[in-house]
């Protein structure tokens, strides 16, 4: 195939055209993932909101991504990474002398994904929330 730079410029502007389309549908879940969440929830039902997950939209280097992550009220976090190799990547648990259900860290992201909060609360209700991170260069490997 023949390349030129005014098939180039085209292609190129059809590849920032799709990355700009929002990405508020549903999360279409690994099976590995969605089984990593049922083992945290015990199968439970799992509400939106109630957990606020901080990390960049875009990280030049999944090798070290900071995030913060809140859930008023819980006693338990799993964060999950769905397009990681091993989706589980860290769960936070926390005691009355905790003073507030808060953690930050940095973690590895292999490629341009969603990551995954989910809050176990005091009552034994669960709450979640996702971000969706671009990462340019991978971090597991």
């Amino acid at each position: 195939m023949n390349l030129s730079r005014r098939r180039a410029l085209a292609l190129g502007g059809a590849v920032v055209t799709v990355s700009l389309v929002p990405v508020n549908m549903a999360l279409a879940l690994t099976e590995e993932t969605q089984g990593v969440i049922d083992a945290f929830t015990g199968g439970a039902a799992v509400a939106e909101g109630g957990v606020t997950l901080t990390m960049p939209e875009l990280a030049e280097n999944g090798g070290a991504v900071p995030m913060t992550v809140a859930a008023p009220g819980a006693v338990s976090i799993v964060i999950v990474a769905d397009g990681n190799p091993r989706p589980e990547v860290i769960t936070f648990n926390f005691e009355e002398l905790s003073g507030n259900s808060e953690a930050s860290t940095r973690i590895r992201l292999a490629q341009t994904q969603s990551v995954i909060a989910v809050a176990e609360m005091a009552d034994g209700s669960f709450a979640s929330t996702s971000v969706e991170v671009s990462v340019t260069l991978g971090g597991c490997g």
